[in-house]
């Protein structure tokens, strides 16, 4: 049964819906965390810190920190995978060009593949950099997060792999969230200026939330 719902196209798409919607859940929380560094270094390393200490006693140390983490990695393969396989069931089923051009469609709609593809690389130079700290430029300070992003944030590549990323993720969530929304069957012709609101509204603040941290950085008011 569970085969079966995969191979379809429907299946699919319900999967990337789904699994979009848990990593912009993700995303928004992500954000008011990361707007913490503007309340100083205590604030950010306390919220730092608060996140592996989530769920104690009842969880150990950092075990809420890997259940989101290991959630977060089942989405984003889930969501690549069906975007894959979805784009190579399209391309399959129209070998061919089309003799007449299709109508001219968003600049968001025609960005999803390479901007999906610019998020998967960018969330691997990511965690490389403020997790890990193998490309973190400078020293890499385990438990000193507040420092460790200012670190990034003080190079030109750093400013702008991050701005161009969250950027491309705005347009992402702009399309994906009205997407999700019509696989879902939420989608009706009194829901749709609302949904398509709500789309654009929620890719506004979190493009503009998370490109703030860098350019706060950029500008000094982060220091």
């Amino acid at each position: 049964m569970t085969r079966t719902v995969w191979d379809s196209s429907v299946g699919k798409k319900t999967v990337m819906a789904v699994s979009g919607l848990i990593m912009l859940m993700y995303l928004v929380v992500h954000m008011f965390g990361n707007l913490k560094i503007f309340f100083g270094s205590g604030d950010f390393n306390h919220y730092a810190h608060w996140l592996r200490t989530l769920g104690e006693p009842f969880l150990h140390y950092e075990w809420a920190l890997w259940i989101i983490r290991v959630v977060l990695v089942v989405a984003v393969v889930a969501h690549a995978t069906a975007a894959y396989q979805l784009s190579r069931r399209d391309i399959r089923a129209r070998p061919n060009k089309y003799v007449h051009k299709k109508p001219r469609s968003s600049y968001a709609t025609r960005t999803m593949r390479w901007g999906g593809i610019i998020l998967g690389l960018f969330i691997v130079w990511h965690i490389l950099d403020l997790t890990t700290g193998t490309a973190h430029p400078g020293g890499f300070q385990s438990g000193h997060p507040y420092q460790n992003v200012i670190d990034t944030f003080s190079t030109w590549y750093g400013d702008v792999i991050y701005i161009v990323a969250m950027l491309a993720l705005g347009l992402h969530i702009r399309h994906g969230f009205w997407s999700a929304a019509q696989t879902l069957g939420a989608g009706s012709r009194t829901r749709d200026r609302a949904l398509k609101t709500i789309a654009d509204v929620l890719a506004l603040v979190l493009t503009v939330g998370f490109i703030s941290v860098p350019v706060g950085v950029m500008t000094g008011l982060v220091s």
